[in-house]
């Protein structure tokens, strides 16, 4: 499934963002999905995952009761809600999605498809 990514930009910290993830043409209910960073020199990283039905969700403790992942399936959308940045958050944020498994995972080998990837530049 291809995704696209959107949303990043420059915030100041503690400042909020929304990204949001969409697979156009598809079917997002059948999907897990999660999000992903990569700050520069460093490993991508997982940030939230959440389940088909969005019951579910996982978050990295970097980011816990800061960010909120959430989605519509009926829009084919899911959303990173970025509350309280930090300027560590600086980094390329990627949604993930895999259909092969229900559920959700934090490991990026269970996922099969990558957007391109969206900016997010915290300034102090």
């Amino acid at each position: 499934v291809q995704l696209q990514a959107s949303g990043g930009g420059l915030v100041q910290a503690g400042g909020s963002l929304r990204l949001s993830c969409t697979a156009p043409g598809h079917t997002f209910s059948q999907y897990k999905v999660a999000w992903f960073r990569q700050a520069p020199g460093k490993e991508r990283e997982f940030v939230a995952a959440v389940s088909w039905a969005g019951v579910s969700r996982q978050y990295a403790d970097s980011v816990k009761g800061r960010f909120t992942i959430s989605r519509d399936n009926a829009k084919n959308t899911v959303a990173l809600q970025m509350d309280s940045l930090k300027v560590e958050d600086t980094a390329v944020y990627y949604c993930a999605a895999d259909g092969r498994q229900a559920g959700m995972s934090s490991r990026l080998g269970d996922y099969d498809s990558w957007g391109q990837g969206t900016q997010l530049t915290v300034s102090s």
